[in-house]
């Protein structure tokens, strides 16, 4: 592992030290998945990524992505964070599309300019699976809330654009900050289950002059609460799309998260419906923060 080059950057930020923080390791094909996690585990970041090779395979870089727990075939900051990084510092054209191939298969990522000029990373998303749905009590139980603090309109539902995630509509800002995971109901009753997923919960009102207001919680990988989840908020995509939540079957939205942490971050969310088919694209900004060399 000695003299790998790695870069740290954080994701759906707009300035340095937000967003989420993304460690990303060059050159890694020889590397086993136990260094790999054990590398992920020394930076205390949420998750870390490693690209095999300044070649491309089919026409995308691999990329292994693991967060404090294990390897995981597919998350949003990762993406959006690695993309950036072949971009500056692996290409010397700084293309506007690369692919990226990750265990859930080639996934594309674009770069736009906003109104301002900055850029923004965007990612495709695989098309989402709908699963099981969630008593409001359970969901309320496990947060730590009152059943009257879940939006009772739309249902709790489990949805999956890669790494599924339990979708928690609320109904008041102040709702989403009292939440918290209550440890027993948690493990024994959302996990045992229904399985390892994240729980995204989400209100209309915003601090920020934003859309939607959210955080991410994943106590089982090790990772209590995150500051932006690409992942998670691409499932929220989805599910606002299915569910109409905007009484529309369209929707570009403005999701502002990790505000609870002190890591003010902001995602960008499109999603449409065609031919039975839910589109769901994820972007944000991503600042370069350091770089190095492992010793």
């Amino acid at each position: 592992m000695a003299g790998n080059r790695f870069h740290v950057v954080d994701v759906f930020a707009q300035e340095k030290y937000a967003g989420n923080q993304l460690a990303v390791v060059h050159d890694t094909a020889s590397m086993t998945g136990d260094e790999m996690l054990e590398i992920t585990r020394e930076t205390n970041f949420s998750e870390a990524t490693f690209i095999d090779s300044s070649e491309t395979r089919d026409g995308g870089y691999d990329v292994r992505i693991f967060d404090p727990a294990e390897e995981i075939p597919f998350a949003g900051h990762p993406t959006l964070g690695t993309a950036f990084v072949v971009r500056e510092f692996v290409r010397d054209d700084h293309p506007d599309e690369l692919t990226l191939n990750l265990g859930v298969g080639q996934i594309p990522v674009h770069v736009e300019r906003d109104e301002d000029g900055n850029e923004l990373f965007w990612m495709n998303q695989v098309p989402p699976t709908f699963g099981e749905t969630v008593p409001h009590s359970l969901a309320a139980k496990v947060l730590g809330l009152e059943v009257s603090d879940v939006d009772d309109t739309f249902p709790v539902q489990i949805v999956s654009t890669g790494l599924p995630t339990l979708v928690v509509p609320l109904r008041s800002l102040e709702a989403v900050r009292r939440a918290e995971t209550n440890h027993d109901p948690y493990y024994e009753e959302f996990i045992e289950p229904y399985g390892g997923h994240n729980i995204v919960l989400f209100a209309p009102e915003t601090e920020d002059e934003n859309d939607i207001h959210a955080r991410v919680f994943a106590d089982y990988a090790g990772i209590p609460e995150d500051p932006a989840t690409g992942s998670s908020n691409g499932c929220l995509a989805a599910w606002l799309v299915e569910h109409e939540y905007f009484d529309t079957s369209e929707i570009d939205v403005r999701v502002e998260q990790g505000y609870e942490m002190g890591r003010p971050s902001l995602l960008h969310l499109r999603a449409s419906r065609a031919d039975d088919v839910i589109d769901v694209e994820v972007g944000g900004r991503v600042i370069p923060v350091a770089e190095g060399r492992l010793l």
